[in-house]
């Protein structure tokens, strides 16, 4: 059985538009809160025109995120419901079969933060052992949020447990410290207003950050893009980029190459 991870060897930063991906690669996204798939939407959307099939888990309600009174919603459960909302529109409006979509709905503490138990980490296995992915995009686990932290915790657990040959690509976030760049993906101005687009039907965040930062989440999370692009040297206005960690039979290649 072959590894995933022999498909992004090379030089890096890798552009995941010059590397050829089988279109029979599984991917898994184990996404923190409803809008993290958002954030890395060109990326799914490239492997989506490629052929790929893609699953996706959101582990908690973010319900946290939800201001109070926002739709009427006051209660942690109608705040989940709210952004549960949100992402399944974000996901029509992507494409994203809606069968693959999946609300896994972990238990979770007074801040909403899913908790470190066994409980929730056999949720996760049975997830990923289900849909046996060959790349799994998550956050990363040097992360100032919890969820984002916890998320890795369960995956990285289960992967080493089970001793599976999977590319974890770790997705940089506002909230990423001291990411590794390996794999850019480049896209346009017309792309990011797509991008956009997917990001402001959350509009509970969108909301909120014009509110508290001043600026929308789909300015947040596209001015992190331009930054990435910038700082990797390139002409192109905004890039996605991941650290890349390999992993062959639950063990991490060394400093995670490929």
């Amino acid at each position: 059985m072959y590894n995933p991870c022999a498909f992004f060897s090379g030089q890096r930063p890798l552009s995941l538009s010059r590397l050829e991906i089988p279109a029979s690669l599984r991917i898994a996204v184990a996404a923190p809160h409803p809008d993290d798939f958002d954030a890395i939407a060109i990326t799914m959307r490239w492997f989506q025109k490629n052929g790929n099939e893609i699953e996706l888990a959101v582990l908690t309600s973010g319900s946290s995120g939800v201001e109070d009174g926002f739709a009427g919603a006051r209660t942690p459960d109608a705040k989940r419901q709210v952004r549960e909302a949100e992402q399944r529109a974000s996901c029509e409006l992507f494409g994203l079969d809606p069968t693959r979509l999946e609300f896994l709905r972990l238990s979770e503490d007074s801040e909403a933060h899913p908790l470190a138990n066994v409980d929730n980490l056999a949720t996760v296995r049975t997830f990923l052992l289900r849909v046996r992915p060959d790349i799994i995009f998550l956050p990363h686990g040097k992360d100032t949020n919890v969820a984002h932290q916890r998320t890795h915790e369960f995956v990285t657990g289960v992967v080493e447990k089970e001793r599976l040959s999977v590319l974890l690509c770790l997705n940089e976030d506002p909230k990423s410290l001291n990411i590794r760049r390996d794999l850019t993906v480049w896209f346009s101005e017309s792309d990011a207003g797509w991008k956009a687009r997917l990001l402001r039907l959350h509009a509970s965040q969108h909301e909120r950050n014009l509110r508290t930062r001043g600026r929308g989440f789909d300015e947040r999370i596209l001015s992190m893009n331009r930054r990435a692009a910038v700082e990797s040297g390139s002409s192109a206005l905004y890039a996605e980029a991941f650290e890349l960690a390999c992993y062959e039979r639950g063990r991490l290649e060394p400093d995670g190459s490929c």
